[in-house]
């Protein structure tokens, strides 16, 4: 069953000095959407986040950045697809995805929260059904170095594979907005720095 994508959730930390770290490569993707399609995103402290709503290569869509912190997600994610009446299959959560190398980009509908604090605070309540753009930071290699890794600004080099794949979903996007999941899938995923 296909389902058009008519809210893009983007996940990461508010504030100008989370702007830049790997924990916000969510947020980046949104940015980028926004901008594309010329979709002015504003303040909404009713549902804690910062949205707007446009028109992406025809269909109507709404984009949502949670202001709330990465770990309560889904105080901003949930209410907002409720008021909405829009179902988890039809939402695409974009988020930093720590055991991929950056320049890594995939598709995936479904599955757990595989760790990821801001999908755990969402998964309870949405169930598991929604698309998730998994947007490859890099581990750095112990548990204990990960909370460093994640809320610090990745080197150049990193940057730029990061920037190239967030773009290389971007051209993707019309399949994921007119229900073609799979076939965005498979040509997201099969992309390579």
């Amino acid at each position: 069953m296909s389902n058009n994508i008519s809210l893009i959730v983007g996940l990461g930390n508010p504030g100008k000095e989370y702007a830049q770290t790997r924990h916000n490569a969510g947020f980046w993707f949104i940015e980028r959407l926004a901008d594309q399609y010329g979709i002015s995103l504003k303040n909404d402290p009713k549902f804690h986040g910062i949205s707007g709503r446009g028109s992406i290569q025809g269909k109507d869509v709404r984009l949502l950045m949670p202001t709330t912190f990465m770990n309560a997600s889904g105080k901003s994610v949930v209410p907002y697809a409720k008021f909405y009446n829009i179902t988890p299959e039809s939402m695409l959560i974009a988020h930093d995805e720590l055991d991929m190398e950056p320049g890594i980009i995939r598709l995936k509908t479904g599955g757990g929260h595989g760790g990821h604090n801001g999908l755990r605070d969402i998964v309870p309540h949405t169930g598991p059904n929604f698309h998730r753009l998994r947007i490859g930071i890099g581990h750095p290699g112990a548990k204990e170095r990960v909370s460093g890794h994640v809320l610090s600004k990745a080197p150049s080099s990193e940057q730029s594979l990061m920037d190239d794949a967030l773009h290389h979903a971007m051209s993707r996007i019309k399949l994921m907005i007119d229900g073609e999941i799979q076939q965005a899938m498979n040509l997201i995923n099969a992309y390579k720095p």
